[in-house]
């Protein structure tokens, strides 16, 4: 039966090698990807989403890209949605779903269900960052330790974002944003077995170098001319969950004038290194995931090791 095909997750930090685990074991097996990406289901975001080639694209069948307008939103819980309709599809064609990236809460939401929490407020959003523009973020992570220490514990005074939706929840829902991410609205969606595994350097400062390096080459290969366009563009902003995108918000600033290009680049290197951080600290609360090193030799045949017996 098709929900006894397995499904296999691939998770990791940014540029830990999850495309290209998948493409090997895509060689192998009758599969197709599924991308577990924020910034990769919006159109025009190609280099500094690192989204596949149209050759690779040929290849191996991908979904869950290009969904959508960098203008749009886009939310974990139509991700659910997207991602439990492509896995029934691709099972339903005797393949098997490749689950690939490194956005956490897409993985949670697919994987354990949402939390019901408020939806965004464009004016409480607006309000809070005229604050932070005027005292800085870490009078606001200072609030938010008051109201939910333990929320403010696993925050950096500098993480904006997380700070800002935290403040949010608990404006809007009247408890701290730990609680409320506590109270599950939805179960699981995929029914049937899931292979978990997630890409991790046994020492950080070899991620931190493949991180740099990346970046390095996302400018060669245009980034900066990428998000010029959307800059241009006229219609967005960034506030827009897109643009709040790591690189595309810190090369947005450089060319909104507020510091240089090296600056800028170093600055989007910073970032993806907070944003790994935040990933590996999510997979090892996550005891059922299997580590994998990205160096190790015929690393697809670790993972086929287990996946081939549940095929037969």
């Amino acid at each position: 039966m098709a929900a006894e095909i397995p499904v296999v997750l691939i998770a990791g930090p940014t540029a830990s090698g999850k495309s290209a685990l998948a493409m090997a074991l895509a060689e192998e097996i009758p599969a197709e990807i599924v991308s577990v990406d924020s910034a990769q289901v919006y159109r025009g975001m190609d280099i500094g989403t690192a989204k596949p080639s149209r050759e690779e694209r040929a290849l191996v069948p991908h979904h869950l890209i290009d969904l959508c307008d960098p203008s749009e939103p886009y939310s974990a819980a139509r991700f659910a949605v997207d991602a439990s309709r492509a896995i029934a599809e691709i099972r339903s064609r005797g393949r098997v779903p490749l689950l690939v990236g490194g956005t956490m809460l897409y993985v949670r939401a697919l994987l354990h269900g949402l939390s019901d929490l408020p939806s965004a407020n464009r004016e409480l959003r607006a309000r809070l960052q005229a604050e932070a523009d005027a005292h800085g973020w870490p009078m606001l992570h200072a609030r938010l330790a008051k109201l939910d220490p333990e929320a403010a514990a696993r925050l950096s005074p500098n993480d904006s974002q997380r700070i800002q939706r935290a403040l949010e929840i608990i404006e809007l829902a009247g408890e701290p944003a730990t609680h409320a991410y506590r109270k599950r609205a939805a179960n699981p969606s995929i029914a049937g077995p899931v292979l978990r595994y997630a890409m991790e350097f046994p020492e950080r400062a070899q991620l931190h170098a493949r991180i740099e390096q990346r970046l390095h080459q996302m400018m060669r290969l245009g980034f900066a001319e990428e998000v010029r366009a959307l800059y241009e563009r006229g219609d967005l902003d960034p506030d827009l969950p897109s643009m709040r995108s790591v690189g595309y918000r810190q090369l947005w600033a450089y060319f909104d004038g507020q510091w240089p290009l090296e600056e800028a680049v170093q600055r989007a290197i910073f970032a993806s290194r907070q944003l790994a951080k935040r990933q590996l600290t999510w997979l090892r609360s996550s005891p059922e995931i299997a580590r994998l090193d990205p160096r190790a030799p015929a690393l697809a045949e670790q993972v086929l090791a287990t996946l081939r017996p549940l095929l037969n």
